[in-house]
């Protein structure tokens, strides 16, 4: 084959396997906005012409996705496709939840483990940032922004794994869990005494994940999930307990309590 045959790879072709991977790796989140096209196209170094043409390939593949401003976004759907199907699963079947907490007791183990083995130094500062919002909301009334900060320190370490798979997968998980579709969080949050637990397990896995000790970091981070799973499974039986007290004083209202029935004589 002669030199000149060999055709060099186009820039927009370039461009749009360097955005992939930043997609892939984690570096470019769901639902982040991009720069606008003139900005973008400066920080890449490359033609207006050029870029737009790696930005439809992209979006030709569903990665980026254009709002009728003009504005290009990274596309939610990596997590869609999996993720939608189970929210209808956990509607329709809410033991279900236990599952998840099942399987997250496993890979949450994994996932601290994993991060305490290989973060980079951009991934403790990550982790610190939400851990030390984690720690200034704590105190706060609202237990919101404590709830928010918690699920970000979680996903700050399932990037912290290097691992792809895991961190799509948890992070579409994740956003199930901000919505309140696994369980309540508002419901756990405010239980006497799980705060400060809470606080207490997290700090227990950030020191190990910053200490580097991964073996102390997984053990942590499955107690936590443990805790977690017992919490939950009380809150639902004290729940069936109320509900069945209520039922039973609801029921005056459908019986004559004094006309029992007797019966017949002979």
């Amino acid at each position: 084959m002669k030199a000149d045959s060999i055709k060099p790879a186009k820039l927009a072709d370039t461009v749009a396997q360097h955005l992939e991977r930043l997609i892939l790796e984690g570096a470019l989140r769901p639902g982040e906005r991009l720069l606008a096209e003139r900005e973008l196209a400066a920080k890449l170094d490359i033609s207006r012409p050029s870029l737009r043409d790696a930005l439809a390939k992209l979006a030709e593949r569903g990665l980026l996705v254009a709002d009728p401003h003009g504005a290009t976004y990274v596309a939610e759907s990596l997590g869609a496709t999996f993720r939608d199907p189970l929210v209808q699963l956990l509607r329709e079947n809410p033991e279900a939840t236990f599952d998840y907490l099942e399987f997250r007791s496993t890979v949450e183990g994994s996932a601290a483990y994993y991060a305490a083995s290989r973060a980079t130094q951009v991934d403790r500062d990550a982790i610190r940032e939400a851990y030390e919002r984690m720690e200034a909301s704590h105190g706060k009334d609202d237990s919101s922004e404590e709830a928010d900060a918690d699920a970000d320190f979680h996903l700050a370490i399932y990037e912290a794994t290097h691992n792809v798979v895991l961190l799509h997968i948890m992070r579409s998980l994740s956003d199930l869990l901000r919505n309140d579709i696994f369980y309540n969080r508002a419901k756990l949050y405010e239980r006497k005494g799980v705060r400060d637990l809470l606080i207490d397990q997290h700090k227990a896995v950030y020191e190990a994940v910053m200490d580097g000790d991964p073996e102390r970091a997984r053990d942590a981070a499955s107690h936590h999930i443990t805790y977690i799973n017992s919490a939950l499974q009380e809150i639902r039986n004290a729940e069936a307990r109320l509900e069945v007290s209520l039922r039973r004083m609801g029921r005056a209202d459908l019986v004559d309590l004094g006309g029992r029935k007797r019966k017949n004589a002979g």
